[in-house]
């Protein structure tokens, strides 16, 4: 079996036939020598899997389905379920609800093929992907955020994947200990990323409209995503909050001295800022940024740091002086609050800025070779290009 496409359902029922029929035109060669097989991982409370048992029957692919009465370990728990009742060389995982184009499955096996990757990734935001299949700009921001997010907090295991909050993706299953996957949360190609090294490949994916049913994201999810960000990164966003929240005692030190020694709070407050952020750098250049310090001098990365750093507590200047003149909240606790309110801020752009990690690796071949095409057209023969 070279494939296992395993698609996780709850309450999927009118998409399953055609997407099995899509597989199946899609797959034509691999569907004749029986090298391919679609399973589906079911947690449905209707009438999903009889469904799935009568479209089976009548297709001319493979088609198993596991049925799970808990649900556990959700929607990562069912494709850890899918990966381990495969024997195939690659598991391909799928939405159900068509949203991820069955069209794709050939040619995120050849990538992983011809770049011997260990994970293909069909990325939304790479170079001609497209996430106009979200329903509206909310879900637009959400994605996004989430993922400046994840990436800043794992800056260097995902340096190479601009989507891994994407449900669709193939995994080389040799390359991974199936047996000691541990699902937590819905996200389940973050928890594989960020617990494996691996080789990560792209390809661009343009994210389709829902063939039928609804949406299963909600609040819910949000929470549990937030969640499973934090058990998966407990190290270097700790040590930027401890220096922060060192920092922010240390402002609010300085702060009270210069006042008790006369000082107006404004003043006190931009000395206690400038004192703090060049102190907090040099601790995060030490315990939190150390091993992704490489590629650009120390000068850049502090202008960078205090540039911005500066820039967000001038804009904080004035909500403190409104907060101070307009409430009785006195001067030290407003800006005690609007220190902590900017933490996520300082923590994305320091992670996905400051201390950038650079992709290791093209994106796909097809894409590497477009760049190298590109290359040469646009570098005269003779002449350095400037890195």
């Amino acid at each position: 079996m070279r494939v296992t496409v395993i698609v996780p359902t709850f309450n999927e029922e009118p998409n399953v036939e055609a997407l099995v029929q899509r597989v199946e035109k899609v797959c034509g060669a691999m569907v004749e020598s029986g090298e391919v097989e679609i399973l589906f991982v079911d947690d449905s409370t209707d009438t999903t899997p009889q469904t799935i048992e009568r479209v089976a029957a009548e297709s001319t692919i493979g088609v198993r389905m596991i049925h799970r009465e808990n649900g556990e370990g959700g929607l990562s728990g069912a494709v850890v379920a899918g990966f381990q009742a495969s024997d195939a060389e690659w598991c391909l995982v799928m939405d159900g609800d068509l949203q991820h184009p069955p069209e794709m499955i050939p040619v995120l096996l050849e990538t992983g093929d011809e770049s011997h990757a260990d994970v293909v990734v069909a990325s939304r935001y790479v170079g001609g992907g497209n996430a106009d299949g979200l329903s509206g700009w909310v879900r637009h921001a959400v994605s996004k955020s989430s993922i400046v997010l994840a990436r800043s907090m794992f800056p260097v295991r995902l340096r190479d994947c601009t989507d891994p909050m994407t449900g669709f993706f193939a995994v080389r299953r040799a390359s991974i200990d199936m047996d000691a996957l541990k699902p937590r949360g819905f996200k389940i190609l973050l928890e594989l990323l960020t617990r494996n090294k691996l080789k990560v490949v792209e390809e661009p994916f343009v994210f389709g409209e829902r063939f039928a049913g609804e949406s299963k994201a909600n609040l819910a999810q949000g929470l549990n995503y937030l969640h499973q960000l934090a058990s998966l990164r407990f190290g270097r966003m700790s040590r930027f909050a401890i220096i922060g929240a060192f920092g922010a005692v240390l402002n609010l030190a300085i702060m009270a001295g210069l006042m008790h020694l006369g000082e107006s709070y404004v003043l006190a407050a931009i000395v206690s800022a400038v004192a703090t952020i060049t102190i907090n750098f040099l601790l995060q250049e030490r315990f939190v940024f150390h091993d992704l310090r490489a590629g650009r001098s120390v000068w850049h990365r502090f202008a960078e740091s205090f540039g911005f750093n500066a820039t967000e507590a001038a804009i904080r200047l004035p909500f403190l002086i409104w907060i101070v003149e307009a409430t009785p909240v006195p001067p030290i606790v407003a800006q005690a609050v609007t220190i902590a309110v900017a933490f996520v801020l300082r923590f994305v752009f320091h992670s996905r800025v400051v201390y950038r990690a650079g992709r290791t690796r093209p994106v796909s071949p097809l894409l590497a070779e477009g760049a190298a095409r590109l290359d040469h057209e646009v570098s005269p023969q003779g002449e350095p290009r400037v890195q």
